[in-house]
């Protein structure tokens, strides 16, 4: 079975930072692309951050650009995203998911075939 195990969310105040981890299990890890997407309430999931199988060409949407890092440890089958400056409007849950799309394609969330149940990250102001 495979499952995306998404951990290190939690309230914090505006400015502060916070890392998110995606425990991967039941799949061949280095074969997949990652992304982490947001969802706040009300609105409809975004689009926050991806990363190839290799490790390289992170992209980001344009609202965390400079602000929030995405990498992966293949040989722990994990992938994080570190966040920095947080603002209120970064509010939301944050879902880690796994596809074997092309890289064109990673910020559409339709292509992800593997998703992880969410951690909350809220922030203050």
């Amino acid at each position: 079975q495979v499952q995306l195990v998404e951990s290190g969310g939690g309230l914090v105040q505006a400015g502060d930072s916070l890392r998110l981890s995606c425990a991967a299990s039941g799949l061949t890890f280095s074969s997949y692309n990652m992304g982490w997407f947001r969802q706040a309430p009300g609105k409809e999931r975004e689009f926050v951050a991806a990363i190839r199988w290799s490790g390289g060409s992170p992209r980001y949407a344009d609202s965390v650009e400079g602000r929030f890092a995405i990498s992966r440890d293949n040989a722990k089958n994990t992938v994080y995203l570190q966040m920095i400056s947080l603002r209120p409007e970064d509010t939301a849950v944050y879902y880690c998911a796994a596809t074997t799309a092309n890289w064109s394609v990673v910020v559409q969330s339709v292509v992800y075939e593997y998703w992880g149940q969410g951690t909350q990250v809220a922030v203050s102001s």
